[in-house]
């Protein structure tokens, strides 16, 4: 089975052959809470002029963040390849985006940036690991935003979102490149402490944190800042 795999190596499992209609499925999997999340994080985004997005995928978050600060430089990273072509693809009309294919885990761009930001990324890598790299490439003053699914802990979500995974993995008999997330995803996110191991590892490592759940604990956003 693939869950006796260690998270990162699912990823190109999961998302091989899903390049091309990931924008379209996140939307209609999550109800649309993916545009709101991804809100949310910009929230969390101080005044900045250089911007490290990881795990950009296609570059929705990467283009949203572009959008919001049309100054600044935003450098997004993947390890999928064909993620980052069809992210080239979308944001031709962004002069101030640039892609990097490298694995955040081993992230090396000589760079330090204002504010290094991940939307469903932590819980395929080890906390530990990734905060280092992103603390190795932070300005003195600044921020660390993560956000990825979490289980509800509300019993009657839970179940709610339980029923809602069998569903998808109905449905992912007719998506045949879909049908691992769709089977395996809701395993690696009932099993996944990301929120605390990445809080603990963050203040292990002297920053300053803070986080807040969405969508009746389905999501969550962690914030690590760099106190100087």
């Amino acid at each position: 089975m693939l869950m006796t795999e260690s998270p990162k190596k699912l990823v190109p499992k999961f998302f091989g052959k899903t390049s091309k209609s990931y924008d379209r499925v996140v939307t209609w999997a999550t109800f649309g809470r993916d545009k709101y999340w991804k809100k949310e994080i910009l929230k969390k985004i101080p005044s900045v002029n250089l911007v490290l997005d990881l795990a950009c995928g296609t570059g929705i978050l990467t283009r949203l963040i572009a959008d919001a600060y049309p100054n600044a430089k935003i450098i997004g990273v993947d390890i999928m390849q064909n993620y980052l072509d069809v992210a080239k693809i979308n944001s031709q009309n962004y002069g101030n985006i640039t892609f990097v294919n490298q694995d955040a885990e081993k992230l090396n761009l000589d760079l330090k940036f204002d504010c290094i930001t991940s939307s469903y990324l932590p819980k395929y890598c080890d906390a530990e690991t990734l905060v280092k790299a992103c603390i190795k490439h932070l300005k003195d003053d600044g921020v660390i935003i993560f956000h990825d699914f979490t289980y509800p802990k509300n019993s009657f979500v839970q179940n709610l979102w339980d029923l809602y995974f069998v569903v998808l993995n109905f449905i992912g008999i007719f998506i045949p490149s879909w049908k691992d997330v769709f089977r395996y995803l809701p395993k690696l996110i009932r099993s996944t402490s990301w929120l605390d191991d990445y809080e603990k590892t963050m203040r292990h490592n002297g920053l300053q944190t803070e986080q807040k759940f969405l969508t009746l604990g389905s999501s969550a956003i962690l914030v690590g800042k760099k106190i100087c």
